[in-house]
């Protein structure tokens, strides 16, 4: 076990108390702190007063959808999401892997496995930089540069970005696989900002970072809660 791991805050997010009991034995052996759940409005509360560094949301909760949780839990907290369900359908992975889950798990569960995976998440999200202002983003072939907001298409051809639409990036790339209401994308800029014009900086950005800006592949919108940037992003230095 990595010392880094120990003491780390785990939600389990679970109403089948056997299940629940059995997470929290295995991955207090592994020296994780437990916090049990017995439904979403369960976690939601809780989140008002703690911040575990991850949650393991199953899909069949008694109050609500998993993914319905998990969305919610995204609007107050940045923590790591393991989905942990019984639910084997395409269909559900898929969207929960899409709307910010970074991870998927069936039922039955081998426990060290269950573990490997918490760790997996955490170490991804531990070396996600907050603040990396000479660093560049590699995506899909892409490479944002944050120093001079070059954008550098897998063809290798270079766009030079607007300060409005490189903030916009920066965001998204240090965001990945999250949904971000139009708040956070607003970032450092003026609290007035219209919802019209988020999408319409949304809109230039994707003229030049998609192919097809009337199917994007990277900026999703999901409908009533933001965007979503669907990428796995590296770093290295600038």
């Amino acid at each position: 076990m990595k010392d880094n791991d120990s003491g780390k805050l785990i939600a389990i997010v679970e109403d089948d108390p056997d299940i629940a009991r059995i997470i929290e034995q295995v991955l207090g052996d592994f020296g994780f702190r437990t916090l049990w759940c017995r439904s979403g409005n369960d976690l939601l509360r809780r989140l008002r007063n703690l911040t575990p560094a991850l949650c393991i949301i199953d899909l069949g909760l008694p109050d609500m959808d998993g993914i319905e949780a998990m969305q919610k839990v995204r609007t107050q907290t940045s923590c790591g999401i393991l989905i942990l369900t019984g639910r084997a359908h395409v269909s559900d992975r898929v969207m929960g892997l899409e709307l910010g889950a970074d991870d998927y798990m069936l039922k039955p569960f081998e426990p060290r496995e269950l573990v490997a995976r918490v760790r997996s998440i955490l170490r991804r999200r531990e070396s996600m930089p907050d603040e990396a202002p000479q660093a560049i983003a590699r995506f899909a072939g892409w490479q944002f540069n944050f120093a001079n907001n070059t954008l550098r298409n897998p063809g290798g051809e270079e766009a030079v970005l607007s300060t409005a639409e490189a903030e916009l990036l920066q965001v998204f790339v240090k965001h990945p696989n999250r949904i971000l209401n139009r708040e956070k994308l607003m970032g450092s800029r003026d609290d007035s900002t219209s919802d019209r014009a988020i999408d319409v900086r949304i809109s230039r950005l994707r003229r030049k970072l998609e192919p097809d800006a009337n199917s994007p592949s990277f900026i999703k919108t999901v409908y009533g809660a933001g965007y979503l940037f669907l990428a796995e992003v590296t770093w290295s230095e600038g």
